[in-house]
């Protein structure tokens, strides 16, 4: 007769084989710019159509932190006795990091050299989970100010497009001192025209157009590191033939040419 313990692990290993076979795993981790992303549009949503059969999209976002409460749960969220560990994590944390303290001392802020040093640890953590796994973080994006103020008002009186910069710009330096991938949010919105009243929908958080903005510059990003394997969508293997040798029947590279092909 099989313990309690026994038939648990058994049941466990079952609903593992469930969800397979297994595809590499891509996890993104952040506070609302990634719990959101699976917003229809969202970067998130368009990345998980994309690598559909390729690669598995994880959502781990917590919107309202920063990376003070990420640094506190990075244990739990990416355990280093896995036994599967993701090949990416893309990390979104900075937007809250940098309002304007609270007079009351509460709030979502954190001081400049803290966050640096959260990210720095954030990313050591992740390192350190396999030889494989890759870590791209993502910057603070600008913000609009006036939309924020007519948006939600007062609750986010703290945001200011200058300090979205400042920690935007030490994150970017921590990733080429500690060779992770960074892409500047902050820099790749404000290259597109009208910016200000095509990138947000309450001044913080992504419209579709920026969505495909995030989504661009990360598919540049993985289409260009000199990694083994590439994780680009395009060069991960297709999980299951198309038509398992059926006559006649269209070809599984087709379908994803005419499907996508404005990614390429």
């Amino acid at each position: 007769m099989h313990s309690p313990e026994a038939k648990s692990g058994r049941i466990d290993r079952r609903e593992e084989e469930m969800v397979g076979p297994g595809r590499p795993q891509i996890v993104l981790f952040g506070s609302s710019i990634v719990q959101f992303s699976f917003i229809n549009g969202g970067w998130g949503a368009i990345l998980a159509d994309l690598y559909a059969r390729r690669a598995d999209i994880i959502l781990r976002g917590y919107a309202g932190w920063n990376s003070r409460f990420g640094l506190q749960v990075i244990d739990q969220v990416f355990p280093k006795n896995a036994a599967v560990q993701p090949a990416l994590v893309i990390v979104y944390f900075g937007g809250n990091d940098s309002m304007h303290p609270h007079p009351s001392g509460l709030g979502a802020h954190v001081p400049l050299p803290e966050y640096i040093q959260n990210m720095r640890k954030i990313a050591e953590h992740l390192l350190s989970l396999s030889d494989k796994t890759r870590v791209i973080f993502l910057t603070s994006p600008p913000v609009n100010e006036k939309q924020i103020q007519e948006s939600i008002g007062d609750v986010a009186r703290g945001r200011k497009n200058e300090l979205c910069r400042i920690y935007s710009d030490a994150l970017v330096d921590l990733c080429e001192e500690i060779n992770v991938k960074a892409i500047d949010l902050w820099t790749a919105f404000q290259q597109h025209d009208d910016w200000l009243n095509t990138c947000f929908t309450d001044g913080i958080h992504f419209t579709e157009l920026a969505s495909e903005i995030v989504v661009r510059e990360i598919l540049k990003v993985l289409r260009e590191a000199d990694w083994k394997p590439n994780l680009h969508w395009k060069s991960l293997p297709v999980e299951f033939p198309f038509d398992f040798g059926t006559p006649n029947s269209p070809s599984l590279f087709d379908l994803e040419l005419t499907r996508n092909n404005h990614w390429y």
